[in-house]
């Protein structure tokens, strides 16, 4: 698998490319899929649609890699808590963690039992799945998930959180540690049901400034990598916290490939990280909407990593109206222009 093989600093033919995001409301076939079980958490939870909407990027566009569609708030859902997704709001948890006892009510291992169907997914994508193409796993980390439960959704402030982290600093730990728990073994599952890689999102890690994001994220992602690395060492990591370009002189650890945001200069991660780790990235998402701007993009792109390892990817998610010629342009133009 050549994704596999770029993740493991071997040589590759070329660049291999997918994007986040890549099974999702761009593509008309997921539309479809999506409708005919009438909401997100539905398709979550029913894996052969969620294994087919994972299959049609890979058939769609011939990117080298399909993730695992999911979503990474099924893990506090079954840990115990009531979600449910709002038309235009996005997801909302209705009984927010503000106590202990909202705490100790949630249940990390059951968690990882009740995920049952992302595992089926798994195993059903990869029975389908081209075996030369890659399937990665995926979770958030445990400071993104937990923002969530605290905040009872997304949040453009942090100020719930926040307002814990400094007031009462032991009881987010006690939070952040049960996700972690539940996390470890949620991926571990997922390695064992036959994913190859696994992705670590952690989408708001710039809300932290630089002590507190070593304190209250990295610390935990670094946690489940080490469990994950103790008992599965061919399965590569990808960590990808967003908007951390200050603190790159810091980051350390067990994994083998840092996924580098759009709003990090690519030539800095490389000076800083690339003889450590492979650097999977970072061309700005919304370039998809212009094949000038795609090429121009990945050119500059091929030409920062040229001599390094390195995986192609967007530097956050694909837009939802992004035209599908285009995104098809990309990956086609990623794998022709990085040729050996």
């Amino acid at each position: 698998m050549i994704f596999i093989d770029a993740c493991l600093k071997k040589p590759t033919p070329y660049t291999p490319v997918w994007m986040m995001r890549q099974a999702g409301r761009y593509l008309p076939e997921y539309m479809a899929v999506r409708q005919s079980v009438g909401g997100f958490l539905n398709l979550c939870k029913d894996y052969k649609k969620a294994s087919e909407v994972t299959i049609q990027p890979v058939e769609i566009l011939g990117v080298d890699a399909a993730i695992l569609f999911s979503d990474i708030l099924v893990v506090p859902l079954e840990m115990g808590m009531d979600l449910e997704f709002v038309k235009g709001e996005g997801p909302k948890f209705n009984n927010p963690v503000k106590t202990s006892e909202d705490l100790e009510r949630l249940d990390a291992q059951k968690a990882a039992k009740n995920l049952s169907y992302v595992y089926d997914t798994i195993k059903l994508t990869r029975e389908n799945l081209a075996k030369d193409k890659a399937l990665i796993g995926f979770c958030g980390a445990p400071w993104t998930v937990a923002t969530y439960m605290i905040e009872g959704g997304g949040t453009k402030n942090y100020a719930i959180c926040k307002k814990m982290l400094y007031s009462n600093p032991q009881f987010l730990h006690q939070i952040l540690a049960k996700v972690t728990e539940a996390t470890k073994l949620y991926l571990e599952n997922q390695i064992k049901s036959g994913v190859n890689a696994v992705q670590i999102f952690d989408s708001w890690a710039s809300a932290l400034e630089k002590d507190a994001f070593f304190e209250f994220s990295w610390k935990y992602i670094i946690e489940i990598v080490e469990y994950l690395k103790a008992k599965y060492p061919y399965i590569p990591i990808i960590v990808f916290p967003k908007g951390i370009s200050g603190y790159l002189d810091k980051i350390d650890g067990n994994f083998d490939v840092f996924g580098v945001d759009w709003s990090t200069p690519l030539e800095i991660a490389r000076d800083v990280l690339s003889d450590k780790f492979v650097l999977q990235g970072n061309m700005e998402p919304t370039r998809l909407y212009s094949k000038d701007a795609i090429k121009q993009g990945v050119e500059q792109v091929l030409q920062t990593m040229k001599g390094k390892n390195h995986i192609f990817n967007l530097g956050h998610g694909i837009l939802p109206d992004v035209p599908v010629e285009n995104a098809k342009y990309f990956i086609k133009l990623v794998q022709e222009l990085s040729q050996r």
